[in-house]
């Protein structure tokens, strides 16, 4: 056996995974070119990024003026006249515009979509079909192309043909997910027990991450048959994905998961818990686990509780927020790193089912940043751009040995490529492009 194979298996992962050394690496994507004409959408911009960040070309098309979701910001915040929304998923692409209102930038539209292997595109349901520009004209001229369409109701449905434009809001509203997230309705002021939307956006994250799969799936069969198709992804659909048992426990027993908070129907504990200097989470999957958290808050007695004594019923709610009280009073002594070791210690002298006791920080942004464990990983990109200056981006989610991501630049202001692009892929000059710019066109 070679050394590099007697060496411990983390040690090996990271030399021949770690993010740090991809460049010189072969690139999965790198023969595809994709079109980018997402438009007031993150989603669409999240699905091109995981193509720019395996090789592809990527030419990400905005209106004259720029797309509406560079401003998208908290709070209005721009780094360069750019919302930090669009900063973050605007790496590794080329920025061109183009005025898909203007029949002169259809021509242009359907002149570049020739040389593409895949479109992304977020207009209500039948927009680009009615400008002449859709799926069903552009097969016509690429029949190898995939055209990927991210919408929150879908490409039909009797929700489809209204128009209304799609958003990250709506994708969380309409899958239900809304509905069974925020506190309970038994807990503090009224007010507070109402739907609540996830802090992040996960509606658009979802939407662009399962279209960039399943336009993969498509490159695969378009692999075996030289022929595109249509992908058509519904941002809400998607969603639904997330909320996991709860659709089927309503169709058999017509129950549905009320918000609850950090509660939990399934199991509990299952929550966080406040300590001296912050929050953890606990966790006990099962009975014997139950009874080793119990003997580490030393309260052993409480594994005999009544309220406790067995898997359903420390899962009602009444008996959930009694235990919640209870670990927190043993917590609230300790701090975060104080919980989590004594936890550790208690659990390296258990086996099987009696070690499955969860926990772990609670982290804030600043800590995540910091976290040898991510810094390690390579988790987070730092870059010096000429445009941007130094930006900080999360880098890509694969570690991969032979053709891993990478991110080469942060993103372009508006047009930045269009007379590379232009010039490049329909041969077009300065001059023509003066020119069209002072016909709306670009």
């Amino acid at each position: 056996m070679c050394s590099a194979e007697k060496a411990p298996w983390y040690d090996w992962a990271k030399a021949h995974t770690d993010p740090r050394k991809a460049s010189g690496k072969a690139e999965a994507l790198c023969d595809l070119l994709v079109i980018d004409a997402s438009y007031g959408n993150i989603g669409g911009l999240v699905c091109s990024s995981v193509f720019s960040e395996m090789g592809a070309g990527v030419i990400r098309i905005e209106p004259p003026a720029g797309d509406i979701a560079r401003v998208y910001s908290p709070f209005g915040i721009r780094h360069v006249d750019t919302g930090l929304g669009y900063l973050v998923e605007g790496r590794n692409k080329y920025h061109i515009t183009l005025n898909l209102k203007n029949p002169g930038g259809r021509k242009l539209f359907k002149r570049l979509a020739k040389h593409a292997d895949i479109l992304i595109e977020t207009f209500p349901a039948g927009t680009m079909d009615r400008w002449g520009i859709g799926y069903r004209q552009l097969k016509s001229i690429n029949r190898r192309l995939i055209y990927t369409a991210l919408y929150t109701y879908g490409q039909f449905g009797p929700k489809a043909p209204r128009g209304r434009p799609g958003s990250e809001i709506a994708n969380q509203a309409y899958a239900g997910l809304a509905h069974i997230n925020g506190e309970p309705e038994s807990r503090d002021a009224a007010e507070y027990a109402v739907p609540t939307k996830t802090g992040s956006w996960y509606g658009w994250y979802a939407e662009g991450l399962f279209a960039a799969y399943g336009t993969l799936l498509a490159l695969n069969f378009r692999e075996d048959t030289g022929e595109g198709q249509l992908v058509d992804v519904s941002g809400a659909e998607c969603l639904m994905k997330f909320i996991d048992y709860n659709m089927s426990w309503y169709h058999m027993d017509g129950k549905i998961k009320e918000r609850l908070g950090n509660y939990d129907p399934s199991v509990f504990p299952y929550t966080f818990i406040r300590c001296k200097d912050g929050y953890t989470f606990m966790a006990a999957y099962n009975d014997e686990a139950f009874n080793t958290l119990m003997e580490i808050i030393g309260r052993p007695e409480l594994a005999k509780d009544p309220r406790f004594s067995s898997f359903m019923l420390r899962t009602s709610l009444e008996n959930e927020v009694a235990l919640q009280e209870i670990l927190e009073k043993w917590s609230a002594r300790y701090t975060v790193d104080e919980v989590i070791d004594r936890v550790q210690t208690a659990i390296a002298g258990k086996e099987g089912r009696a070690a499955a006791v969860v926990t772990g920080k609670v982290t804030r942004p600043a800590e995540t940043m910091k976290e040898p464990n991510w810094l390690d990983r390579g988790s987070f990109v730092t870059f010096k751009d000429p445009v941007y200056g130094e930006v900080t981006l999360q880098g890509p989610l694969w570690k991969m040995s032979a053709t891993p991501p990478r991110i080469k630049w942060v993103c372009r202001p508006v047009g930045a490529d269009n007379a590379f692009i232009y010039l490049t892929y329909l041969g077009l000059g300065r001059g023509d492009l003066a020119a069209m710019q002072k016909q709306g066109i670009l």
